[in-house]
């Protein structure tokens, strides 16, 4: 299948390693031109290596106001057009609902929630009609993952955003969708996984007994940005190898 990504320009969050990676990685490899910003210098930097020329990299925080205007206008500079954005935030700090300090909870809305909403504000003004827009949430949408309350508590509030954004954006030809990824191979889930043991148990829980790899996520992410997915608007669509329980 021809995704039609040859020439476009996307801004990705979050994208120096991990899901974001990934999926500048699958963007790139269709022709698409990416904008890649994380907080590490250093991994922005390696990531553009990678890449290769079709990719911009520029050290930026989404928690900083002043980040989303600047990673359009980066788009706009270098390569003079803007056809979307996988827009992604680290993973909020572990914890339960009664253990988890109010400040983490702050900082958590500060960049999760508001520095999404910005994104997602600011790309969407640059955008023309064929654009679109992803963001990468989490399954905690659909069910809530033990021990990460402060995800739990946020992300479910962004898939309704991009309820919201779909339809207020819609009229116009931009499309907002969610990704929902589950237990993928990432830095993030070895983290949280504590052990061999744990995640041996965590795949017997999943119906296709493993863990997702990184690269399977960032094709459905390239897909779901380009004209290929062009009738497909305010949809949650899971990356999780059928662990969720619920339709």
């Amino acid at each position: 299948m021809d995704l039609d990504l040859d020439g476009r320009v996307f801004v990705l969050t979050g994208a120096s390693r991990g899901l974001g990676f990934a999926s500048a990685r699958a963007l790139v490899a269709e022709g698409a031109r990416v904008i890649v910003s994380s907080r590490d210098p250093v991994a922005v930097a390696a990531a553009v290596d990678t890449l290769g020329p079709g990719a911009h990299g520029i050290p930026a925080d989404l928690g900083d106001a002043d980040t989303p205007a600047r990673l359009v206008a980066e788009a706009m500079d270098r390569w003079g057009r803007l056809d979307g954005a996988l827009i992604s935030v680290g993973g909020p700090p572990a914890g339960g609902l009664l253990d988890a300090p109010e400040e983490d909870w702050r900082v958590a809305f500060e960049s999760v929630f508001l520095g999404t909403l910005r994104a997602v504000r600011a790309v969407a003004g640059a955008l023309g009609e064929g654009g679109a827009i992803a963001l990468v949430l989490s399954v905690s949408v659909r069910e809530p993952i033990a021990g990460l309350a402060i995800s739990n508590g946020l992300r479910p509030g962004l898939a309704m955003l991009v309820k919201d954004a779909a339809a207020e954006l819609g009229p116009r030809g931009i499309r907002v969708n969610a990704l929902l990824p589950g237990r993928i191979d990432t830095d993030r889930i070895r983290a949280l996984d504590r052990g061999p043991i744990e995640r041996a148990r965590k795949e017997e829980q999943i119906p296709l007994r493993r863990y997702g790899r990184p690269e399977e996520f960032g094709r459905v992410a390239a897909f779901t940005l380009s004209p290929a997915a062009s009738y497909v608007t305010g949809a949650m669509i899971p990356v999780e190898g059928g662990a969720l329980h619920g339709l």
